[in-house]
């Protein structure tokens, strides 16, 4: 296969990254019509169609396998000149990271404040459910990620971090209106429910589980697509849900939530997955996130 045009490569990861042509070409000090001509070459030369001209533009399968190369031509690249004493001007090291949004809220920012910024490093972190954060990976868009997917990404390793362990808890009032006439198996499918958005499903696993496989969460539910506002809105009585016990655990104490199921929590295993590439700041930060997690994670 011939080889790929490192200017091309390079073009065509700038536009995936900035949403546009017209704003990749800002960011390259380019004219739109040469960013256009470099991904029509490189399309040309690969016999693929690379990028699917939406709003923002989406790498097709094969411009996926693209975009991770450049990504990892370029941390490699920044690794050399790190090692060369020829850096940036800013000497540091960007890292993207992919994270489900309950360890961003609880014990991920605390992990990446051990990092030591001598040199400094930058991370550039995208919120994804955790049962997704992997598809980032496979994309090229992050180098490594929080992911309950055990089984390695092509190209990658994976290492179990630790289980978050997550409480099925409601305020008092919706305890004692939903709960207490009955067996749980049969009033939870049928109470509100509390989900973070359309891709979470770990409400419905969990009355499966309840009821046997009987039947999921119930369709009265609200979508709050934020760790706080989610805990919040069952503080509220809005409905049930599923909190990480380290948010949960002070409500509990204060009487705020009840735990309506003590022995049937769930716990989610979590794993980090990363390039297997040689970078001195990945490892560096995959070091430090693995002796975090076995502080804040069950293991």
């Amino acid at each position: 296969m011939a080889e790929l045009p490192v200017d091309q490569v390079r073009t065509l990861l700038a536009v995936v990254d900035e949403g546009t042509f017209d704003a990749a070409a800002a960011a390259m000090h380019l004219t739109p019509s040469a960013v256009s001509q470099r991904i029509k070459a490189l399309e040309q030369r690969t016999g693929r169609v690379l990028l699917l001209r939406t709003k923002p533009v989406r790498p097709t399968e094969s411009g996926q396998a693209v975009v991770r190369f450049a990504r990892q031509l370029a941390a490699l690249q920044e690794a050399a000149q790190r090692e060369l004493g020829i850096a940036g001007d800013s000497g540091s090291t960007t890292l993207s990271i992919a994270v489900n949004a309950d360890s961003l809220a609880t014990w991920f920012l605390p992990a990446l404040s051990r990092v030591p910024q001598d040199p400094p490093v930058c991370f550039d972190l995208h919120r994804e459910d955790e049962s997704h954060t992997a598809t980032l990976l496979r994309e090229g868009t992050v180098m490594a990620a929080v992911t309950s997917l055990a089984e390695p990404v092509t190209g990658c390793t994976a290492r179990l971090l630790g289980l978050a362990r997550y409480l099925p808890v409601a305020s008092p009032e919706f305890v004692e209106r939903h709960f207490a006439s009955g067996p749980l198996e049969q009033s939870l499918p049928d109470a509100p429910v509390i989900v973070f958005d359309r891709r979470d499903e770990l409400q419905d696993r969990y009355v499966r589980t309840v009821t046997s496989g009987r039947a999921g969460a119930s369709r009265l539910r609200h979508y709050v697509p934020t760790s706080e506002g989610f805990r919040d809105t069952i503080v509220a009585g809005l409905g049930w849900g599923l909190v990480p016990e380290t948010h949960a655990d002070p409500l509990l104490r204060t009487g705020a939530l009840r735990n309506f199921a003590p022995r049937q929590w769930v716990d989610v295993p979590l794993y980090w997955q990363q390039w297997k590439l040689d970078v001195p700041a990945l490892a560096l930060v995959a070091q430090t996130i693995g002796v975090a997690a076995a502080d804040y994670l069950r293991q």
